[in-house]
């Protein structure tokens, strides 16, 4: 019988959401409530969980009181008392400087005494040393406030961030499909905590056999078949390819997306697919039973004759070469 042929593999699987993930907490703490429940729609940044730690809380407050003593603008006045003592050094060194450059022209003229002009350097040395470390005081005393300042900054950043680490958010614009623990529960960053994912969009994820997986390419039409949508099929391609093994199951898991997909859907439902390999039309065909295993059938006189086949699918098998669409065959009775 001449009729079209298709040569596929089969694969089982399941449904999920696009960007369907588990929620972690980036902390350890104590759930102090849910913010949203099961079915609710979400946005990027809702908040979805509320873990209670007080004391990541008292370190913020802490911060923030060190902060708000070690800010620049507030330490201002420490600034302006050393700015006090640079003008009366200033003053006093100008001061001391005028009357050693007086006694040295009233030395010129032998007028006074050496000791004077010695006392009168010794006060200008004195005077120009004190306005130097006044100023390097000041100098030092800026600098500290400010890296006072910044660091006490940073460090009620650090602290707010953390504080904030006690507020888990949604990454992704979707909806909660499961909450996986209950308010009081003890949880750390190891804990899955919740369920989210696109509302609308969704995914098929397949096992192929390691036998099956060198036949996949991107691109392949999947036929794929539902329990929840009984005798109806729908139409996928492959979207992705994993490229490693699954050790224990010794398969590669294949990503696909639908073409038009089911009305409703929700993660987890199982999936049975056809990834269709190749297409023949208007082949010769025979039902699988009626070729041996060794490549064989019968004719109606008895004869056994080689036979070369080709694509295969669950009911049917092509033949190119080794008989025609005129010999009379034999069927096995099983």
């Amino acid at each position: 019988m001449h009729q079209d042929i298709t040569e596929s593999v089969y694969a089982s699987g399941i449904i999920k959401a696009e960007n369907q993930y588990q929620v972690f907490s980036n902390v350890n703490g104590i759930i102090q409530q849910y913010l949203v429940t099961e079915g609710d729609m979400i946005k990027v940044g809702t908040p979805i969980i509320a873990i209670q730690n007080e004391t990541s809380k008292l370190n913020s407050d802490n911060a923030k009181l060190a902060a708000n003593y070690n800010d620049f603008d507030a330490n201002q006045s420490k600034l302006n008392e050393l700015k006090t003592s640079i003008d009366f050094a200033k003053n006093k060194f100008l001061t001391d400087s005028s009357l050693y450059v007086r006694q040295q022209n009233l030395w010129k003229q032998q007028v006074g005494s050496q000791v004077d002009l010695e006392l009168k350097q010794l006060n200008f040395q004195s005077s120009k040393s004190n306005l130097q470390a006044t100023l390097i005081r000041y100098s030092d005393l800026k600098r500290q406030l400010n890296f006072a300042s910044q660091q006490s900054k940073k460090n009620l950043m650090i602290a707010e961030k953390q504080l904030g680490d006690f507020v888990i958010k949604s990454e992704i614009e979707g909806k909660v499909y499961s909450r996986l623990k209950e308010k009081g529960e003890m949880v750390n960053v190891q804990t899955p905590l919740a369920i989210v994912g696109s509302a609308n969009q969704f995914k098929l994820e397949l096992e192929i056999d390691e036998f099956d997986i060198v036949k996949i390419k991107k691109g392949q039409l999947i036929l794929v078949s539902l329990d929840s949508y009984k005798g109806e099929a729908y139409e996928a391609v492959v979207e992705k390819i994993n490229p490693i093994m699954n050790e224990r199951t010794k398969t590669f898991m294949v990503e696909a997306l639908f073409t038009k997909q089911p009305t409703t859907l929700f993660p987890n439902l199982t999936v049975e697919a056809n990834i269709v390999i190749t297409t023949k039309k208007n082949a010769l065909t025979l039902p699988r039973n009626v070729v041996s295993e060794d490549g064989f059938v019968t004719k109606e006189n008895g004869e056994k004759v080689a036979v070369k086949t080709g694509l295969k699918d669950y009911n049917k098998i092509e033949i190119i070469s080794g008989i025609s669409a005129n010999d009379e065959l034999i069927v096995p009775i099983k």
